[in-house]
């Protein structure tokens, strides 16, 4: 399958689409194991460059794929840039509250509310990162093709400036923003494990983002893997026939204690 088609092909379908606010982009798409079981969580954050063009589709699949194993699924939708409210902080906002309504989803299903993982491509692995910054209760996280340096995106003008628009300027003009929103100066807990996962054939966002910002946060004593797959794409990583997904998923695995 061509490394873009997981862009068209239709997911298989949910077992719930739930709100987790009122606005129509504050949703998320839930996938439970056919088994019974107290199952843990991956909570989902898909890609886009943060444009309301993109939304939470494509990663159904990756979803469908870890709820096969075990896992339920909790694949993110959040307002964009081109959505009311949308960009910086409100994309953040919505991802931080999605991210605490797994605890009512852990009441109204069996759910282990202890044991979650935060996972997201592109600009969804800022966003899980930077929510692994400002949640410390989350003890996993990782980074599919990360956007994971907003100085540098914007440096280089990824994706036609896409960094600019979501946080609203450059950063001489909004300092503060790209401090907040940027997971290279920000702190993560020790006692959280961050995996970045790039691969060398990405043409999207360079492999060398993720592999100096694990680089940059082990020199800081943070729990940081890098783990570089060669020739891999950039949606190879969250396409569950490529030859990249197994990589993908045994870190899902193994970080879950399967």
């Amino acid at each position: 399958m061509p490394p873009d088609d997981i862009l068209k092909l239709p997911p298989p379908p949910a077992d719930a689409r739930i709100p987790y606010g009122t606005d129509p982009n504050q949703f998320g798409d839930l996938r439970l194991p056919k088994h019974n079981g107290h199952f843990p969580v991956v909570m989902n954050i898909h890609g886009g460059y943060w444009r309301a063009k993109y939304d939470l589709a494509h990663t159904g699949h990756l979803c469908a794929a870890l709820t096969a194993k075990g896992i339920a699924t909790w694949n993110v939708e959040y307002r964009r840039v081109g959505n009311p409210g949308g960009g910086w902080p409100g994309t953040f906002e919505d991802v931080r509250n999605a991210y605490r309504f797994v605890t009512q989803l852990a009441k109204r299903y069996s759910l282990d509310s202890a044991k979650v993982l935060a996972i997201g491509h592109s600009a969804g692995g800022q966003l899980a990162l930077c929510l692994a910054a400002h949640e410390p209760s989350i003890k996993r996280v990782i980074s599919l093709a990360g956007v994971v340096n907003l100085q540098q995106a914007w440096e280089l003008h990824l994706s036609d400036d896409a960094v600019m628009e979501f946080l609203g300027g450059k950063p001489s003009e909004v300092p503060e923003d790209y401090h907040q929103a940027d997971p290279v100066p920000l702190a993560i807990s020790h006692s959280t494990v961050q995996w970045l996962i790039h691969g060398t054939g990405d043409d999207v966002v360079p492999s060398y983002f993720s592999r100096d910002y694990a680089e940059r946060k082990k020199e800081r004593g943070e729990d940081a893997h890098y783990f570089e797959i060669p020739a891999a794409t950039h949606f190879d990583l969250i396409d569950p026939h490529s030859n990249a997904w197994p990589v993908v998923e045994n870190t899902v695995l193994h970080l879950l204690g399967f």
